[in-house]
């Protein structure tokens, strides 16, 4: 696209590019960083996802910078920590481990943080931590099975997505709703332009 700079979202994830779309950027490629996303031993939430979101945007400027097409581009990449207290969950892939955190969240508050970290074209590196409060109601057994049943728990950190049919067990949500899916807009749009990033670019043809 001529007349913006380029954008390289660091991520696979249909819900994060869904994200920016919804802002009215067509990242000009997706970078999913290969990383290890286990927490280190004794590491809290906060912490975690910031490691994660700077790791990510290590390996996609690696990438980047070898890439002629791609090279000097805003990175954009986040990672995001569903916690109970200092207990952070897994990204459930196991039906044993999203029905332990559907059980464990159950009528109980939680937090979810995600990290975000933009480069930008002079490789300076730009991070912001969001956190929204979560509580979801008391899930019967009943909700558990049908729930784990519908498959959408896989890969999602706490074993599910906000955005599909756990949405009916949010009795209440303190914060950034966009930041529970996976990638806070209002912060990550501010980060972006705070760097000259035309953020409005794309909403002239929209």
């Amino acid at each position: 696209m001529i007349g913006r700079p380029k954008l390289v979202l660091a991520s696979g994830s249909p819900r994060r590019l869904a994200l920016v779309n919804q802002a009215g950027l067509e990242p000009d490629a997706l970078q999913p960083a290969d990383i290890d996303e286990m927490p280190l031993k004794g590491e809290l939430p906060r912490a975690c996802a910031n490691r994660l979101a700077r790791a990510k945007a290590e390996a996609a400027l690696a990438a980047v910078r070898i890439d002629e097409e791609l090279r000097g581009a805003f990175i954009v990449a986040a990672d995001t920590v569903v916690a109970v207290g200092r207990r952070i969950l897994p990204k459930a892939e196991t039906l044993d481990e999203a029905g332990q955190c559907l059980r464990l969240l159950s009528g109980r508050n939680h937090r979810v943080h995600t990290g975000i970290c933009l480069v930008t074209p002079k490789e300076t590196f730009r991070q912001r931590l969001v956190e929204t409060r979560v509580r979801f109601k008391r899930l019967t057994e009943d909700d558990i099975e049908a729930y784990l049943a519908s498959g959408e728990w896989r890969g999602k950190a706490g074993g599910y997505a906000v955005q599909g049919l756990a949405g009916t067990f949010v009795v209440k949500l303190v914060g950034s709703y966009t930041n529970v899916v996976g990638l806070p807009l209002y912060e990550t749009i501010n980060l972006l332009a705070g760097e000259g990033f035309p953020v409005h670019f794309g909403w002239l043809n929209n």
